[in-house]
């Protein structure tokens, strides 16, 4: 049971027209009531309900702001207890003074991620659903937007939940065939444990092929954009970005350190960095430059290696062709606008041709080819949405492996004539896995982790 009574600014700190004051628990609008004024008695409110009026310190009766109250009695809130929101002006000071007096009034500071947890412990949304709020709050494209909300819904709840169903009950099977084997009861055969664990690791193979899809969508990819000095780098960088974000000169060499941006491709967030030209340099600052440029290479997840069409090749290209050719690269033919020198079947000896771009950072064509060789590098194409459902939290993941691992031995065992009773174990194995996902018998250090990453407020 839950006694306390929390609160916290919903909204983040700074100017703005509004600012939300959220609090919940059995208290809530017992807590709001000592310091709002107005005409109307919220303790009395029906649910869902907004109310005009003022807070004031009732030890003084200074009003502090003009708000706006809205009453939501449990369980229908997002925490599932009653949860009162203060909305006022927006601006650090007034905010802060109205939740100061809240506090003072009997509630307490919530931690990060406990209104969301609260949801969790009073049964509204599962465990994967309350990971998804988080998800949502951290979108970085469109797309990925889709997916976290798509999992806050219970998208990955209803797949998981007719899988544990079907466990449970070939479990009740293997139980009442261990129990009662003189019973007249439908004999569990091996063949039977077989079709069973078969169909369900089809399922959890799906769901894992778009793991790595779905972490894309989630984290986002690492792009370092490397090339030699000039040869469009920054260029690029603003033509993905729709913005001049980097300085642009005919000087060699005007990018010095690591330049950072995100973009959003074909719903594909990308992390863009743009690095120094590399090449051999007796400029002492440049030279860093070229390290973190090397640096940056190998910690990607993405490079775009950029080449100048208006230029042969050059021998620090070649060796980066040797470096790259097994490494996810697509190579950037610029300056198509100028007169081509670079023979591109020098290029394609390494690369093969779905990986090589031809544009003009300038004049920005040839983009949305090099946006559909990404989606194609990490989708096999466009990204899925629609009925797809990705899974794309590290936890689900490795609990579906762990699935998956349980499913396999249990069929194996099957095949090598393992005493049902034993073939058990692992057919619960695979039960508790998914339960994990859910967040079924999920420890407190597990729930600490998981929430300490939620915002204040949330």
């Amino acid at each position: 049971m839950i006694e306390d009574t929390i609160a916290a600014i919903s909204t983040a700190l700074g100017e703005g027209s509004i600012a939300v004051v959220r609090v919940s628990g059995p208290e809530a609008i017992d807590t709001v009531a000592k310091v709002f004024r107005s005409k109307s008695d919220i303790k009395e409110a029906q649910t869902h309900t907004v109310h005009y009026g003022w807070i004031a310190d009732p030890r003084t009766n200074t009003v502090l702001d003009e708000v706006l109250v809205t009453v939501m009695r449990g369980p229908r809130s997002f925490t599932a207890e009653d949860v009162v929101e203060v909305s006022t002006h927006g601006g650090i000071v007034a905010v802060k003074s109205v939740l100061e007096l809240i506090l003072r009034s009997g509630a307490r500071m919530a931690e990060p991620g406990e209104f969301t947890k609260r949801a969790f412990l009073n049964g509204r949304i599962d465990l994967a659903q309350a990971e998804a709020v988080i998800d949502l709050i951290r979108s970085k494209s469109d797309r990925a937007f889709q997916v976290a909300q798509k999992q806050a819904g219970g998208a990955l709840s209803k797949l998981i939940l007719p899988m544990r169903q079907q466990l449970i009950e070939l479990l009740a099977h293997v139980e009442v065939n261990i129990d009662y084997p003189d019973d007249d009861i439908e004999e569990v055969t091996t063949s039977h444990i077989r079709m069973n664990c078969s169909d369900l690791l089809e399922r959890v193979r799906e769901l894992l092929k778009r793991a790595d899809e779905g972490k894309i969508l989630r984290e986002g990819i690492v792009t370092v954009i490397v090339g030699r000095p000039n040869a469009g780098k920054s260029s690029l960088l603003n033509a993905l970005a729709r913005d001049n974000k980097a300085i642009v000169t005919d000087i060699a060499g005007t990018t010095r350190d690591i330049v950072e941006e995100s973009v959003s491709i074909s719903g594909i967030p990308l992390r863009l960095l743009d690095t120094a030209g590399i090449r051999e340099t007796s400029d002492v600052v440049e030279r860093i430059g070229v390290e973190r440029s090397r640096s940056a290479i190998e910690d990607a997840d993405l490079i775009l290696l950029v080449l100048n069409n208006h230029e042969p090749l050059h021998e620090d290209e070649r060796t980066l062709f040797k470096q790259l050719k097994d490494r996810p690269t697509i190579v950037v033919v610029n300056k198509m606008d100028l007169p081509s020198q670079l023979e591109l079947a020098e290029i394609e000896a390494d690369f093969d041709g779905e990986r090589i771009v031809q544009l003009s950072a300038k004049e920005g064509s040839g983009v949305e080819a090099l946006e559909d060789a990404v989606s194609k590098l990490f989708f096999s194409g466009e990204v899925e949405s629609g009925d797809i459902t990705y899974v794309s939290n590290a936890r689900h993941i490795a609990l579906l492996h762990q699935t998956r691992q349980s499913l396999e031995d249990a069929i194996s065992a099957t095949h090598e004539g393992v005493p049902i009773d034993l073939i058990q174990i692992d057919i619960a194995a695979a039960w508790e896995s998914l339960g994990g996902i859910l967040g079924d018998a999920a420890g407190d250090s597990l729930l600490d982790q998981i929430f300490s990453q939620f915002c204040l407020g949330k």
